[in-house]
């Protein structure tokens, strides 16, 4: 079970690439890619079907970021098919919360291998218990003559926007800004993440101000990745799918705090090729929200209007009043 406060998705620890790295953005961004991919994302094979993961990026919350362990399963689902499988779909469940001092043993049973479509499941597992189920599903590119889907919402190019780091700093500029608030602010400043998140309103990102659960912002993972490889933009897309995801259920109650969150399942469907590499545009919704329990959804879109995949996610959150609301 991933546990953590709503919007505190983002892994925090450095590396000691990103260390040695920081006097040169280019390198930099090198180096976040680097650790995406070779180390986050990547997998220590212990035995046939038996894996090992043992870098993490750790939030706030001090447990093991649930959009890491989601794409660890889907690597180690897509190594055991062949080359001509993608992934279309996995489905979740966050059983326990991760420990971010030991590694995770990931176990694959081969559940079916058939001529277009291939099913896999994925135990994760520390101290011999599992902290998340996973199914995937994986399909031969087949053409076909239907073919339909939304629109993508009119939004500003993220060449016109900031990122979360350029929109902290001007926050903190501010006259007036309680000394609390500045605190919260250098922290989220500190997270060094591989993703790169522009959002489409900047003016509600880091103020309270009850608002429709609803929220959009560009995303990208930072250095080259290249195409050619959907599997690993998939495993990086299961990833940046699960960044901020639950708090846009929290945007309507700004006088509210969560005392405690835990990701409860996690769906994704993939629909078209895309690169992580590049500007996407992640639409996220919650349509519901009541006994303590909230549902959100989320659609990945191409810049060029494609519908790339699409997520959906209940958590577990429990809140209280605030009793003096911050001036953010």
């Amino acid at each position: 079970m991933a546990e953590r406060e709503a919007g505190d998705s983002e892994p925090t620890t450095k590396s000691p690439e990103d260390e040695s790295s920081e006097s040169n953005p280019l390198q930099h961004a090198q180096d976040l890619k680097h650790v995406l991919v070779t180390s986050v994302l990547n997998l220590e094979e212990l035995d046939v079907d038996l894996y090992r993961g043992t870098h993490h990026w750790v939030p706030r919350t001090q447990r093991l970021f649930g959009g890491q362990i989601v794409g660890q399963a889907l690597v180690a689902a897509a190594k055991s098919v062949g080359d001509n499988l993608y992934a279309h779909s996995l489905h979740c469940y966050f059983v326990r919360a991760g420990d971010p001092k030991v590694p995770v043993l990931y176990h694959v049973d081969r559940t079916r291998d058939g001529r277009s479509l291939a099913v896999r499941s994925v135990k994760a597992v520390q101290h011999g218990q599992a902290i998340l189920t996973c199914q995937a599903s994986f399909h031969t590119l087949e053409p076909s003559p239907i073919q339909h889907q939304f629109t993508m919402p009119v939004v500003p190019q993220p060449e016109d926007l900031l990122t979360v780091e350029e929109l902290i700093h001007l926050y903190l500029r501010e006259p007036g800004l309680e000394e609390t608030s500045k605190q919260n602010l250098n922290k989220l400043l500190a997270n060094e993440v591989p993703i790169e998140m522009k959002p489409v309103n900047p003016s509600h990102s880091f103020r309270r101000a009850a608002r429709e659960p609803k929220r959009l912002f560009w995303v990208r993972a930072r250095g080259h990745i290249g195409e050619g490889n959907m599997k690993l933009h998939c495993c990086v897309a299961a990833y940046v799918s699960d960044l901020a995801f639950l708090g846009t259920a929290m945007l309507p109650y700004p006088n509210s705090t969560v005392k405690f969150s835990a990701s409860l399942d996690h769906a994704m469907w993939f629909h078209s090729t895309f690169r992580t590499d590049e500007w996407m545009l992640y639409e996220c919704e919650s349509p519901w929200a009541g006994g303590s329990r909230v549902l959100v959804h989320g659609r990945l879109w191409r810049r060029d209007g494609v519908l790339a995949a699409s997520c959906s996610q209940e958590g577990l959150m429990r809140v209280t009043p605030v009793t003096q609301p911050s001036k953010l």
